[in-house]
């Protein structure tokens, strides 16, 4: 069974045991298009070669063309010159942001915060370029998501093959994660440190990990739709943070 068909089985199965379940990235997507309009100067970071998943290209021209500017970085040269959307790409390193102070109205980093080895610094780099009351928007794992967890306690040798199985990414495309601003205390903590304030932080439960595996996800689902109770959204899968920088700058 193609992988396409087995997409289409697990769609008739979330929709039975949990209707009305959303793919993370869908609420990313919609964290992004509210913040952008069309004088926003946008940085993202760790842009890889697209901004949104890969059957969302429509959608992700749609938001390049939102932002008056819209910048990509990446240290990685070889993803910047294939990004199917972002005309202004930049190599560089998140640690040390090649631009100036107060330079964008909205950051944001797919799937990137957990990657970073030192986040109190880098997150001093974001508020750097960030204009005052502009925004840093992340979306990454929750550290206490049983995905999450999973991915810890996977040895790194079996990674690389199970991330192409389950998500369909490539191997140049699996990263070393540190899981260091991945909790909702690590990142309140960072903001205090760093001079930022927490606007939101949003615990959200999203599809299937084991979507392309129809007999595992039927189970998984049963465990999805517990997540989808308050009084466990603690333990949901994915985070996604609105950080902001003060109207008027102050020192961290």
């Amino acid at each position: 069974m193609n992988r396409d068909r087995l997409y289409d089985v697990y769609a008739k199965i979330e929709r039975s045991i949990a209707p009305g379940l959303r793919y993370a990235q869908y609420f990313y997507e919609d964290s992004l298009r509210d913040a952008l309009n069309e004088n926003s100067w946008w940085l993202d970071l760790g842009c890889g070669h697209r901004v949104l998943p890969v059957w969302r290209e429509r959608e992700e021209q749609s938001l390049v063309r939102t932002a008056k500017c819209a910048v990509g970085l990446d240290f990685d040269w070889v993803s910047l010159l294939k990004h199917r959307s972002i005309k202004i790409r930049v190599r560089g390193d998140v640690s040390n942001l090649p631009f100036k102070e107060n330079s964008f109205d909205v950051v944001s980093a797919n799937m990137v915060v957990e990657h970073l080895e030192k986040p109190a610094g880098q997150f001093r780099e974001v508020l750097r370029v960030l204009k005052p009351g502009g925004i840093f928007i992340f979306h990454t794992p929750n550290a206490y998501g049983y995905t999450t967890i999973a991915a810890r306690l996977t040895p790194e040798s079996f990674k690389t093959g199970l991330i192409r199985v389950l998500d369909g990414r490539p191997s140049e495309d699996v990263f070393r994660t540190h899981y260091r601003a991945n909790t909702e205390s690590q990142i309140c903590k960072l903001a205090q440190e760093t001079g930022f304030h927490v606007k939101s932080i949003r615990y959200i439960a999203s599809s299937a990990k084991f979507a392309a595996v129809p007999p595992l996800a039927f189970f998984e689902l049963f465990w999805i739709k517990l997540l989808l109770n308050r009084h466990f959204r603690s333990w949901r899968t994915n985070l996604i943070v609105t950080l902001r920088k003060p109207p008027t700058s102050q020192p961290a």
